[in-house]
């Protein structure tokens, strides 16, 4: 028995897919493509359980109303999609025609597009679009480092009590221990408001390159 999370090996997390809810054949079809025709950016993409879990995370909260920051090639979109109630929507954020241009693709193919909003430009801005009320049931963020402080403050406010936000790449594989760039000293500092906030309840999880979940009092 053990009170820390364990160390994990290749071996060890190829174990952790096996024993989840593995990606369907449109998703491994997504996953290969996007590591196939964008090798400099596939690292973008969310782990395959990151987006069991995040479908999962959907489900459970019986989200209609649902926000995403970084899209990258639609893989995260994809997975909160299939688990939204009838009549619900994913609104995503991004700035690239071209990685989302993958994204519609799957999208279509997987007969979710029906319930995807997408909306290119900067999110920090276009997140003001939203109403101002409390009534997102779920948000997943995964952008530019430097914008996860304006992008919370956007969100917390439009988060119905009971409902979650998702925070990726919280851990910067290691490296928060010891930042050594901008984007390192971000998240830093993001988290250290996130652990602040009054507003929310927070645990951080050390799924793939550490999720913050928050839970909106």
């Amino acid at each position: 028995m053990t009170v820390k999370t364990l160390p994990m090996t290749d071996e060890l997390h190829a174990y952790v897919v096996a024993h989840g809810t593995p990606p369907d054949e449109i998703m491994r079809d997504l996953i290969e493509e996007t590591e196939r025709s964008l090798p400099a950016s596939a690292q973008m993409q969310v782990a395959p359980e990151q987006a069991a879990f995040l479908s999962l995370l959907t489900k459970l909260v019986g989200a209609r109303h649902v926000v995403e920051i970084g899209t990258f090639t639609g893989l995260s979109s994809l997975a909160m999609a299939r688990g939204l109630v009838e009549g619900g929507k994913v609104v995503c954020f991004d700035i690239s025609d071209e990685f989302t241009s993958v994204a519609r693709r799957y999208w279509e193919r997987a007969g979710v597009s029906d319930r995807i909003d997408l909306r290119i430009g900067p999110a920090a801005e276009r997140l003001r679009e939203l109403p101002t009320e409390a009534h997102l049931d779920l948000s997943f963020i995964d952008a530019d480092k430097t914008g996860y402080p304006a992008y919370w403050e956007e969100l917390v406010p439009r988060t119905r009590p009971g409902g979650l936000i998702v925070v990726d790449n919280v851990l910067r594989d290691g490296r928060v221990l010891a930042p050594r760039d901008d984007s390192d000293k971000a998240i830093v500092h993001f988290n250290d408001i996130a652990a602040r906030d009054e507003r929310v309840e927070v645990v951080m999880l050390p799924i793939a390159d550490g999720l913050t979940l928050a839970r909106r009092r």
